[in-house]
């Protein structure tokens, strides 16, 4: 019998924590202070408005055409964790509603804190299910399928999924809080991006130059950072050049701009940000020498 790596047992374990806060949130909430949701929720929403049907259920229901759907383009690990996505969302929504230790927070007063509250709730438990190669089921299996098939971020299609399902949901709520709905879920999908794809960002640079040898010993020298020669064929020459790739914190940017500033005034620079960056330096210190 196969084991189950501790790998996996992690991805399970922080797949059903993200789908408690996620329907955390949406209990304790949105329900409360009138926020809809998008995607699935939404609809589940509009359900327990009109039919009061129980979201624990509808969710459940509502996803098994999805969840076929994805078998077609996932593979069996990430249609396992689907599932298993899909039963916590459903547990949870269930649990949080019926347990008493947890009291919805009426924020009716104040619902610009209800929509940055919901959206970065919510936003933090869905980017904790992706971040573990999960989903919690709903159009978040659209928003995996569109980013492992055409690189499209998920939090990006989450929140066009959301915008139409919001435009529904205009049945039964007004314009005030069906825009304040839309603010939670443009909260929700950048806090998603950041909690998957790390919040520590970085700069990566491309530097191109006659003096690329004088410019990476001063990297290496001031810096203290390892970099790249890259082999690159000038466009119009057709002549043969290195480009040095080079990593950095954001605070050394100035650092490093001065350094190949006076190596040679002429290089040409590109920066471009880098969502999360492992490695020596950045997720574990530099060795340190001693002489």
């Amino acid at each position: 019998m196969r084991k189950i790596g501790k790998n996996i047992i992690i991805d399970i374990l922080m797949i059903a924590l993200g789908c408690a806060i996620y329907a955390l949130s949406l209990d304790i909430i949105s329900v409360p202070n009138k926020l809809a949701d998008g995607g699935l929720s939404g609809i589940s929403l509009l359900l327990r408005h009109f039919w009061g049907i129980n979201m624990g259920l509808s969710t459940l229901v509502l996803n098994i055409p999805l969840i076929l759907l994805g078998y077609r383009f996932m593979g069996k690990r990430l249609l396992a964790y689907t599932i298993w996505g899909t039963l916590s969302l459903s547990f949870f929504l269930w649990f949080w509603h019926s347990t008493s230790i947890i009291k919805q927070l009426d924020l009716e007063h104040d619902l610009f804190l209800s929509a940055i509250s919901a959206g970065l709730l919510s936003g933090i438990g869905l980017g904790l299910v992706f971040r573990y190669n999960g989903t919690s089921g709903g159009t978040d299996i659209i928003a995996r399928i569109c980013q492992i098939k055409f690189g499209i971020s998920s939090g990006k299609m989450l929140l066009i999924c959301d915008a139409i399902v919001l435009f529904a949901s205009l049945s039964y709520l007004d314009i005030k809080h069906m825009l304040y709905t839309l603010l939670a879920s443009f909260v929700l999908s950048r806090v998603m991006d950041t909690v998957q794809q790390g919040a520590y960002t970085a700069r990566g640079l491309l530097i191109i130059s006659d003096k690329y040898e004088q410019i990476g010993k001063m990297i290496d020298l001031k810096l203290d950072r390892g970099f790249t020669y890259l082999k690159a064929l000038g466009g119009y020459k057709q002549d043969e050049k290195r480009v040095i790739y080079v990593v950095v914190s954001p605070r050394e940017i100035a650092t490093i701009k001065d350094l190949i500033k006076q190596e040679d005034p002429n290089a040409f620079v590109s920066i471009i940000e880098v969502h999360e960056a492992l490695g020596e330096g950045f997720t574990y210190k530099k060795p340190h020498h001693f002489f």
